[in-house]
C-alpha cells in the first residue's frame, strides 16, 4: 500500500506544481519545463525511494515490459497516478477559483497549432526519449543511483521545453487526464493522443533499452 500512496503523492506534486506554474504562476516555457522537471526530481529523491518513482503510466508500462514491475503492481500504480493527477487538478481549480480567476485553463494539454498526426509523432518521440533515459539510468548495468533522479528530472524538463508549443509537452497520460476531465472541451476530445502516443513511445523505449543491454 505504501508504494501506491507514494505514486499518488508523487503524481500529485508533479501535476500540481507543473500546472500551477502554468496557471497561477504564469511561468514562461523555461519555467514550466523546470517546474515539472524539478517536481519529478524532488519526488524521486523522497517518495520515489518507496515506489521507484514512476508518477507516469508510460514509465510504468516501460518498467512492466522490461519485467521490473509485476502486472498487478503496474495496474495499481496506474490507478494511483490517475488519482494523484485528478486531485492535483482539483486543487489548482480550487485555488484559481479562490483568486477569482478563470478555471477554464487548468494547464491542460492540447495541440492548437498542429494536427493530430504531428501531435502524435511529437508525444511519441519525446516520451520515447524520456523513458529510454529512465530505463538506462536506473538499470543495474548503466545506472547511477546517486544522480538518477536529477537526470530524469532534467530530461523531463528539456523534453517539455522542446514540445510545449506543439502539444503542451505531456509525456504522461495521467498528467493530461487530470486537467482534461475537469475542463472538457478539446482537451478531453483530443485526450486519446496523450494516451496512445506516450504509451507507444514508452513501449518502443523499453525494447530499445533492452536491446542496448539495460536488463542484463
Amino acid at each position: 500500500m505504501k508504494k501506491y500512496v507514494s505514486e499518488i503523492i508523487g503524481t500529485f506534486v508533479l501535476v500540481f506544481v507543473g500546472t500551477a506554474a502554468v496557471t497561477i504562476g504564469k511561468a514562461d516555457v523555461l519555467g514550466i519545463g523546470l517546474a515539472f522537471g524539478l517536481a519529478v526530481t524532488i519526488m524521486a529523491y523522497s517518495v520515489g525511494a518507496i515506489s521507484g518513482g514512476h508518477f507516469n503510466p508510460a514509465v510504468t508500462l516501460g518498467m512492466w515490459i522490461n519485467k521490473r514491475i509485476s502486472g498487478a503492481d503496474a495496474i495499481y500504480y496506474v490507478i494511483s497516478q490517475f488519482i494523484g493527477a485528478v486531485l492535483a487538478s482539483g486543487m489548482v481549480k480550487y485555488f484559481l477559483s479562490a483568486m477569482g480567476a478563470s478555471t477554464s485553463n487548468l494547464g491542460q494539454t492540447d495541440f492548437a497549432k498542429i494536427s493530430a498526426f504531428p501531435a502524435l509523432v511529437t508525444e511519441t518521440l519525446v516520451t520515447f526519449l524520456f523513458v529510454l533515459v529512465i530505463l538506462l539510468v536506473t538499470s543495474k548495468k548503466y545506472g547511477n543511483a546517486n544522480f538518477a533522479g536529477l537526470i530524469i528530472g532534467l530530461t523531463l524538463a528539456f523534453m517539455i521545453i522542446a514540445s510545449l508549443n506543439l502539444t503542451g509537452g505531456s509525456l504522461n497520460p495521467a498528467r493530461s487526464f487530470g486537467p482534461a476531465i475537469l475542463v472538457g472541451g478539446s482537451a478531453l476530445s483530443h485526450y486519446w493522443v496523450y494516451v496512445v502516443a506516450p504509451l507507444l513511445g514508452a513501449a518502443i523505449a523499453a525494447f530499445v533499452a533492452k536491446a542496448m543491454g539495460s536488463e542484463e
